[in-house]
C-alpha cells in the first residue's frame, strides 16, 4: 500500500462538497478538540471558518510557541540548474520556454556556497529543474559532498527518484527532500503536466513512500496553490501527511505554501487565494498538527510575511535567488524560475524577526549528533 493507493478512496467532488457544507458548529467543535481528525480539518479550511479567524490565529500561535518556542529557522535556496525535460504550464523552467539553460559546474557551485555562507546560512535547499539525463545522480553525487563541506543541513528539491537512489543521496549527505504534488486532482494534473517524467501522476505521488522506506530524516510536501481549488488540494495534503506520519513515523515533516507567482510562459491562476485565506490555511494546519513544520518562502510579500510570522510559521527563506548562479553573480536575472516578492537582505530579515521577539536560527542540526 502507498498513498497512491489510498487516494482512490477520496473523490475530489465529494471532498469539495463536504468542505463547503461545513457550518459554524463544525468549526467550533474542531476548535474545542484536543486531537483533530480530517473532518475537523475540513471545517477549519471551509468558508464557515472565516469568521473564526481571530480565534484560529490565537490557538495556532499558542500551539506553535508550545512546540517550537520563539524561533524561526532560516534557510536559502541554491539553484544548481534550470535544465528541465518536462513541459509544465506554470513553471519558468519548463522545456518549452526559450531561455538560456545553465548547470553550475564545480567552481560555480563553490562560488555560490561561499557567497551564501557569508550571509550566515547553514541550512541550504538545493533546487534543479527535472532533467535526469543532464542533471542526474552522477551530478548530485559529485556536488553534494562539496556542498556538505559548507553547510550542516542539506535539503533537496529535484526530480523524484527511486528508493535506492535516495539511499545513495542520504549516504552522500542529504538530510531532507521536498516533493510537491502540485495538485492532487489527477485530471487537472494531466492538464498542467504535458510532457516528461513529471506527467506520471502516481509515480510522483509514491515518492514520499520511497523516501520513507529509504530512511530520510525529513520530507516536505504541499500543493501549488492556484492550480486547482486550494481547499481541496489542502485537504489532500493533510490526508497525505496523516498517512505518512502513521507509516513513516521516524521522519519529520514540513509543509510549504507556494502560491503561483508570475513566470516566463506562466498560466492564469485558476483558484485565487486571498492573504486572509492563506492565514486561515496556515492556522488550520497548525491546529490540525502541532508537530509539523510550516515554511513560508520569499514568494510572499514583506508585509504579509512580517504579519503572519507569529501565527504558526517555523521556517523562513531570506535573500533568495531563483536563478542558477544568482548569489555570486547578480548581473543576469534572465534565468529565474519565478519572481521573488520579498527581496530583503537576510540581515534585514533577521532584524525583523528579532524585533518581534523571535530568534533567527541559522543552525540547529549537526551530522555529528545523528545516532
Amino acid at each position: 500500500m502507498s498513498f497512491s493507493d489510498q487516494i482512490k478512496a477520496y473523490q475530489w467532488d465529494d471532498i469539495r462538497l463536504a468542505i463547503y457544507a461545513k457550518n459554524n458548529i463544525d468549526v467550533q467543535r474542531a476548535l474545542n478538540k484536543h486531537r483533530l481528525d480530517l473532518e475537523d480539518f475540513k471545517a477549519l479550511i471551509s468558508p464557515a471558518a472565516e469568521p473564526f479567524l481571530e480565534l484560529m490565529a490565537q490557538k495556532s500561535q499558542k500551539l506553535t510557541l508550545q512546540r517550537f518556542g520563539k524561533t524561526q529557522q532560516f534557510y536559502i535556496p541554491l539553484y544548481l540548474s534550470n535544465m528541465c525535460s518536462n513541459i509544465c504550464t506554470y513553471c519558468g523552467f519548463s522545456m518549452h520556454n526559450a531561455l538560456r539553460r545553465i548547470t553550475l559546474d564545480e567552481p560555480q557551485v563553490i562560488a555560490e556556497c561561499e557567497a551564501i555562507k557569508q550571509m550566515g546560512f547553514d541550512h541550504i535547499l538545493l533546487v534543479t529543474g527535472e532533467s535526469k539525463n543532464k542533471v542526474g545522480m552522477a551530478y548530485f553525487l559529485r556536488m553534494i559532498p562539496i556542498i556538505k563541506g559548507y553547510f550542516s543541513h542539506i535539503t533537496i528539491e529535484i526530480q523524484p527518484l527511486d528508493e535506492p537512489e535516495y539511499k545513495q543521496l542520504i549516504a552522500a549527505g542529504v538530510d531532507a527532500v521536498l516533493v510537491y504534488q502540485e495538485t492532487y486532482n489527477e485530471r487537472a494534473y494531466a492538464q498542467h503536466h504535458l510532457k516528461g517524467k513529471k506527467s506520471d501522476f502516481h509515480y510522483r505521488l509514491q515518492t514520499h513512500d520511497r523516501l520513507g522506506k529509504a530512511g530520510i530524516h525529513k520530507m516536505g510536501l504541499g500543493c501549488l496553490i492556484g492550480l486547482e481549488d486550494w481547499r481541496c488540494d489542502s485537504f489532500y495534503t493533510a490526508a497525505h501527511l496523516t498517512y505518512l506520519e502513521k507509516h513513516y513515523w521516524q521522519s519529520r515533516y514540513t509543509i510549504s505554501f507556494p502560491r503561483l507567482r508570475p513566470c516566463t510562459g506562466g498560466i492564469e491562476i485558476h483558484s485565487q487565494m486571498s492573504d486572509k485565506q492563506l492565514v486561515q490555511l496556515i492556522c488550520a494546519y497548525r491546529i490540525f498538527n502541532p508537530e509539523v513544520e510550516l515554511s513560508l518562502s520569499t514568494r510572499e510579500s514583506p508585509n504579509f510575511r512580517d504579519n503572519v510570522l507569529p501565527l504558526g510559521i517555523t521556517t523562513l527563506s531570506a535573500g533568495s535567488s531563483t536563478q542558477p548562479g544568482g548569489y555570486a553573480d547578480k548581473t543576469n536575472q534572465a534565468l529565474e524560475q519565478f519572481e521573488i516578492s520579498d527581496k530583503r537582505d537576510p540581515a534585514i530579515m533577521s532584524a525583523v524577526v528579532k524585533a518581534q521577539g523571535y530568534e533567527a536560527v541559522w543552525k540547529d542540526w549537526d551530522p555529528s549528533l545523528t545516532p
